[in-house]
């Protein structure tokens, strides 16, 4: 198991994603805590990318609870279906939003968030999970960022 992510400089974000999945893969291969595993792939990511703020939060009942994150203090619950986390939880989809004033109903937990993507982890088809990323720039994601951080949580399922 390595500690250190190598990442080439200024590469396209596709190229980081596809640089970054396989040092995750291996940076939690045979650790059975999940805990552990999601705070590494919450540091990589903001490492990686220099995100404002990168977390999960995980289905306990009807709500989601703060699991581990890298960045400024956070919301502790979110209920189904409110604000982007709990739209990405109840409609079991990834959500990305270019600009967070305009997404009906959104949860500031910090007034510098500009952009979110929130990404589902599925297990057996229903959400255990979603990563939760914002951005202090509007507009900061794209498909890329999609496909990357979709493809991680993949790999995040086994760890639920």
């Amino acid at each position: 198991m390595s500690e250190t992510l190598f990442l080439t400089p200024g590469v396209p974000k596709a190229a980081r994603y596809a640089e970054l999945h396989p040092q995750v893969a291996a940076l939690t291969a045979g650790e059975p805590d999940r805990t552990a595993n999601l705070a590494n792939v919450a540091a990589a990511l903001r490492q990686a990318f220099g995100f404002f703020w990168v977390g999960f939060y995980i289905v306990q009942g009807e709500e989601l609870v703060l699991g581990p994150f890298q960045g400024p203090i956070a919301c502790t619950r979110i209920r189904r279906g409110r604000g982007v986390c709990g739209t990405s939880w109840a409609e079991a989809r990834t959500v990305l939003v270019p600009d967070v004033e305009a997404f009906p109903g959104h949860i500031a937990c910090s007034a510098a968030s500009q952009s979110e993507i929130v990404v589902p982890i599925l297990k057996a088809g229903a959400v255990v999970a979603v990563l939760d990323v914002d951005s202090d720039q509007l507009n900061d994601f794209d498909e890329a960022d999609q496909a990357g951080l979709e493809q991680l949580m993949q790999l995040a399922s086994n760890w639920f």
